[in-house]
């Protein structure tokens, strides 16, 4: 198969160049190209001439395409359900789970992971956007948020003893009585 494998490498940029032109991404491109690539060097009925090779991987790239717009199409239909299926606004259950000592305790800890549970947690921030305004990259917030986290929860065990303990449900911390 040397014919037909020098001729797939002399035509790796035209086929990265279909594949761009069909998804408009350029890694995404490079990324169906590398894959179907993948698929040739696994497939046993391999043609031997140059051109008939080239022919055979448009073809395979072709389908990738084709398997990319069809997965992204479920995925998207899921989503739309399940935007259907949530409600809007949350309900008052769920308002009441969030621990009152908690919003009195955030100033209380470093400006970085105060800024992170705000934006995430109580602004409702995707991490990924929260990342990217923040210049970060997604592990490295992953990372300080769960210290944030864990800063909070053990600010939270200090303070509010009983209730840390069972999920603070229906805690009573902001209210006049305290703990």
């Amino acid at each position: 198969m040397a014919k037909a494998e020098d001729a797939l490498i002399e035509n790796l940029n035209a086929f990265v160049a279909f594949a761009r032109k069909r998804v408009g991404d350029p890694e995404l491109a490079a990324d169906l190209v590398q894959d179907s690539l993948l698929k040739v060097l696994k497939s046993a009925d391999k043609p031997d001439d140059g051109e008939g090779a080239v022919t055979w991987f448009y073809r395979i790239l072709r389908h990738s395409i084709i398997d990319l717009y069809r997965r992204r199409d479920v995925r998207d239909r899921a989503l739309e359900r399940l935007q259907a299926e949530l409600p809007e606004q949350p309900d008052a259950a769920a308002e009441r789970v969030l621990c009152q000592c908690v919003k009195r305790l955030l100033p209380g800890l470093p400006d970085q992971y105060r800024d992170l549970i705000q934006r995430i947690d109580l602004d409702g921030t995707p991490p990924k956007e929260a990342a990217s305004a923040l210049g970060l990259t997604l592990n490295n917030l992953n990372v300080r948020l769960h210290r944030a986290r864990q800063r909070l929860r053990e600010k939270v065990e200090a303070t509010c003893h009983v209730c840390s303990k069972h999920g603070c449900l229906d805690c009573s911390c902001g209210s006049e009585s305290g703990h």
